[in-house]
């Protein structure tokens, strides 16, 4: 069964170019019947204990194998889900461009390599698979070329530094074990060194946090998602830089060990404090610069590195708690970002803009898109009710109940920049004056909307019964070494007592019900010009019968100038040095003899000059 899905997705992505060849909708159906078989056998892999089995024994000293555990088979779930309702949102989407056979191949490839990445069980095969989601990656950013190929451009070449470290590190650790097998590596690094483990640690730490998009290493994601089509985005926010967390939690606990990852190193200098206040930093930041974006998926590809600080944060931490609450948040971020994506996406297509500030009241034409958008905002702050509500609340617990509020305070901040950046999204698309040229923008096709209501029910869902998913992360974290959690349908109880979301429902609905009854009972809102609107005296730029083109001006101007991306400057500035010396490397290379004769004299000179100075007589 192993091998029979990784056969099925990539021998499907082929068959869904050649189909493509011959029918667009029958490619469409093709994909979309594909991938949900994949979801099926996917499923059915669900371990009731780890299996094992190998596709190819003896390769360069190596049996290459695929292996299912429980914290691989959850991310390979969330892998499929997501990738069937992309291909549904791409129905649509990608209708009608030239090169939507080519999509489809380049979008079911990286659907694969992601599927290969959590099942290999050795890491030649995880290297294999890696690969082959990170440039098909590559090309899929580039799609639009123009701005879009300057984008995979900074993102291949990220890419290739994130691999050259993963293939150091592996070919360092077969030197020194003779096996790439992970069961294999780790029985032997339990015997190994701090300072080798150290250097292990760091070098796939370079890999994964290219890929998971953390500080110092983030600079290739908010163009990418930018540029990038938008289904393809929603993989790309939602599970691809995931593959970061899954390798972080695979090297950090499954090979080397909880005990080894949380004991290298003392107090705020071992090597998961520090990873943790890496984290943090990667939490408050983005948040802030996510507000003084004016494109909507700038926005919420600076959204997307704070996020997955809070998964970081959560893994590095390293207590119980604070281990499923960072798993619990990927899978939860990967259901409300690509929400999100998918709803900018139809945004963008009905208006041919994602510019905040030349949208608005949008909320007349697409309620459905509007309802949607705001249950993934609402999942993004953590609203009770929604999934994020629940694993930001175990984070949050875990660093205030072990004496961390640096930590603790760190990704509240990060919440209060969530809750201004969502608002301006929202109130900027939907709210306000609906412009005169989107007088006649239509409702989304069905398969656009569908896609994202399946998605906006799943937020409500998993955050009213987050017991669904905490049982399988429990099983999870067991297998990571950690006691089980004490999961119930509606909760999770703990020593300081249990956080019950029965009660927050029955909480809402009264409230809910309250407020309605207000309103009710009062007076109708009158119906006013479209120019009689109140400013509290902020200018309304041309056009517009609102300010929101300036929405958060006056706190822009306060914390702009401290909000500089000086690591993209400092990647600046190193390639334009390796250019200048690149340049300069090429004028001495002139054809000319007579040149070259002069060079060798030249290193000559220095030779007799440096071994007279350095003779005894």
């Amino acid at each position: 069964m192993l091998e029979a899905v990784l056969i099925v997705a990539f021998g499907g992505a082929l068959l869904t170019y050649l189909v493509g060849r011959w029918s667009a909708k029958g490619r469409d159906y093709f994909a979309l019947a594909l991938w949900v078989v994949i979801l099926g056998m996917t499923s059915y892999l669900h371990p009731g204990k780890p299996r094992v089995s190998t596709f190819y024994p003896g390769f360069l000293g190596n049996d290459l194998q695929l292996r299912v555990t429980s914290l691989s088979w959850l991310f390979a779930i969330i892998v499929a889900s997501i990738s069937v309702l992309v291909i549904i949102y791409s129905f649509r989407y990608i209708k009608g461009h030239e090169k939507s056979n080519l999509y489809y191949l380049l979008l079911l490839l990286v659907n694969g390599g992601m599927l290969g990445v959590t099942l290999s069980g050795d890491f030649l095969s995880f290297y294999v698979f890696w690969e082959i989601a990170s440039w098909s990656t590559f090309l899929l950013i580039s799609f639009n070329q123009g701005r879009a190929l300057a984008a995979g451009l900074r993102y291949v070449v990220m890419s290739v530094i994130g691999s050259g470290a993963m293939l150091f590190g592996m070919l360092s650790l077969y030197s020194s074990f003779g096996t790439l097998d992970l069961a294999d590596l780790s029985e032997h690094l339990a015997g190994a060194g701090g300072e080798y483990v150290l250097f292990i640690f760091l070098l796939f730490l370079v890999s994964f946090g290219i890929k998971n998009a953390i500080i110092p290493f983030h600079t290739w994601l908010p163009p990418a998602h930018s540029e990038a089509p938008a289904p393809f985005s929603a993989v790309l926010s939602g599970v691809l830089i995931k593959m970061g967390t899954y390798g972080m939690l695979l090297i950090f606990y499954l090979v080397a060990g909880a005990k080894i990852f949380l004991g290298l190193g003392t107090g705020i200098w071992s090597f998961h404090s520090i990873l943790s206040g890496l984290a943090a930093v990667t939490i408050v930041l983005p948040s802030f610069v996510a507000i003084l974006q004016n494109d909507a998926k700038r926005m919420l590809a600076w959204s997307t590195v704070g996020q997955a600080g809070y998964i970081v944060l959560g893994i590095s931490f390293g207590t119980r708690l604070a281990v499923a609450g960072g798993i619990f948040h990927f899978l939860n971020h990967a259901l409300f970002k690509s929400l999100l994506f998918m709803s900018i996406g139809a945004v963008e297509r009905k208006t041919s803009t994602r510019d905040l500030n030349d949208l608005g009241g949008l909320v007349k034409r697409t309620p459905v898109l509007f309802i949607a958008t705001l249950v993934g905002v609402a999942g993004l702050i953590g609203v009770p009710l929604t999934n994020g509500f629940f694993s930001k609340w175990m984070i949050y617990k875990t660093l205030i109940l072990d004496g961390n509020p640096l930590l603790a305070f760190a990704a509240l901040i990060g919440t209060w920049g969530t809750i201004l950046y969502s608002y301006k999204l929202i109130h900027n698309v939907f709210f306000g004056q609906l412009p005169e040229k989107y007088r006649k923008v239509t409702r989304s096709s069905f398969s656009t909307y569908a896609p994202m209501v399946i998605l906006a029910v799943a937020i409500i869902f998993f955050g009213i019964f987050p017991g669904f998913v905490l049982g399988e992360v429990s099983h999870v974290t067991t297998t990571l070494g950690f006691p089980p959690l004490d999961v119930e349908l509606w909760g999770l109880s703990s020593d300081t007592g249990m956080v019950n979301t029965l009660n927050l429902l029955a909480a809402f609905v009264i409230v809910a019900a309250v407020v309605w009854f207000v309103f009710k009972s009062g007076a109708e809102s009158p119906k006013v010009a479209q120019d009689d609107s109140y400013t509290a005296g902020a200018p309304v730029p041309e056009g517009k019968f609102t300010y929101t083109a300036d929405f958060y001006g006056p706190l822009e101007r306060v914390i702009s100038p401290y909000l500089k991306d000086r690591i993209d400057i400092f990647y600046g500035g190193l390639i334009d040095f390796t250019e200048f010396l690149s340049d300069t490397v090429r004028r001495m290379y002139t054809g000319y003899v007579g040149t070259y004769v002069a060079y060798i004299l030249a290193l000559l000179a220095v030779v007799l000059l440096v071994q007279l100075g350095w003779s005894p007589w």
